[in-house]
């Protein structure tokens, strides 16, 4: 799976690949899906088992840019073993999750021994905006999971993120009228709006004052700002871009209205035209840390590696954020293997701490099925 470059596109070839280490067990029952959100780009759905009670594994099959080559000691896709440690782009966000979950879901079907309905759901897109899980779930095929474990990288399998925060990127474009910078009178000045809005709607947001016992304070950050064409004009155009970071006791529909509304006010001003688009929002994940699926993890953690996972949030979004948003009503944690080397050249994982992941999918899962 590392040797496909996925960056940010491309992943159909993994899911093909995936869906070719299932399909000789057809016969068993097994489903294979793929649901294409463009070309190139597969979203891969596999159900094993069967019953009512249906627990969900899932994982993203992109990655991100390596960037500088020459920072890389190695290929960052060709996988390389050294010290215990596999090396490639990918390594530990995420696909050595994937591989985990995938690997203990075939040695299930190997062994003739699923406990229950498992269903995998492998996602496009997550590094850049986690559209591959919103489509799945606009599909409904998340409906039917009673839990979710996403196998997202949680410091070597030593703790369960159960409840995040969600993001809302937003960008601003406010429109002028050009004039001689000697008479301005004549023009509308772009970038005064939008200084307008910029500090209106950080005081606005800095009311949305609920703090989160886990996940703290939303925060707003203005993070991008450009306008005017020269420095003897008017400026007739300017852009900024936000990131905001929500929490559970903020829905996003929150955010959008303290923006729309203070767009909507600012327009009624004569000279104004002020406009806003939102970049792939993502709700916040809620979360129980004392919740049955949570301590579930925790006991066979303990059986598996030995020591305890700690219940913890992440401030990042995942594909939860999108998961949230199906109909059923289930509890969603990430755990899985990987460092924190995520990102950045010579990414990594332990071997160790891969193959008992594996170990640790598997007999999570018979014991969520009561087996």
């Amino acid at each position: 799976m590392i040797a496909i470059p996925t960056v940010n596109d491309n992943e159909k070839e993994v899911a093909d690949y995936l869906a070719s280490l299932f399909a000789p067990y057809e016969d068993q029952g097994v489903t294979i899906e793929e649901l294409a959100y463009s070309p190139g780009r597969s979203n891969l759905i596999v159900t094993i088992g069967e019953g009512e009670t249906t627990l969900g594994f899932s994982g993203h099959q992109d990655v991100v840019d390596p960037g500088d080559l020459a920072d890389w000691d190695t290929d960052p896709f060709v996988p390389t073993i050294k010290e215990g440690r596999l090396i490639g782009r990918g390594a530990s966000d995420m696909k050595s999750g994937l591989a985990a979950v995938v690997c203990a879901m075939l040695a299930m079907l190997e062994e003739k021994k699923v406990p229950g309905k498992i269903k995998l759901i492998a996602t496009v897109g997550e590094e850049s905006g986690e559209y591959g899980a919103a489509q799945v779930t606009d599909a409904g095929l998340a409906d039917d999971l009673s839990a979710l474990v996403i196998a997202e990288p949680t410091d070597g399998m030593r703790q369960i993120c159960y409840t995040s925060k969600g993001v809302v990127d937003y960008h601003v474009t406010s429109k002028g009228i050009a004039a001689h910078s000697s008479r301005p009178h004549e023009g509308e000045d772009a970038i005064a709006h939008l200084l307008e809005f910029a500090n209106e709607v950080q005081a606005r947001l800095a009311r949305l004052d609920k703090k989160d016992p886990v996940l703290g304070k939303l925060t707003s950050l203005i993070t991008l700002i450009k306008g005017g064409e020269q420095i003897n004009s008017v400026p007739s155009q300017a852009e900024l871009s936000g990131n905001i970071r929500t929490i559970p006791g903020y829905t996003n529909q929150v955010i959008f209205d303290v923006i729309d509304g203070l767009i909507a006010e600012l327009n009624a001003k004569s000279g104004y035209q002020l406009s806003v688009d939102y970049i792939y929002p993502e709700e916040p994940m809620p979360g129980d840390a004392h919740s049955p699926l949570v301590q579930l993890l925790q006991k066979v953690g303990l059986e598996v590696f030995g020591h305890t996972l700690t219940p913890v949030g992440g401030t990042g979004a995942s594909d939860g954020s999108e998961f949230v948003r199906a109909k059923g009503d289930y509890p969603i944690v990430m755990v899985g293997p990987g460092s924190d080397s995520q990102h950045q050249p010579n990414e990594w994982v332990s071997l160790a701490a891969y193959h008992q992941a594996i170990a640790f999918y598997q007999q999570f899962a018979n014991e969520f099925f009561g087996k």
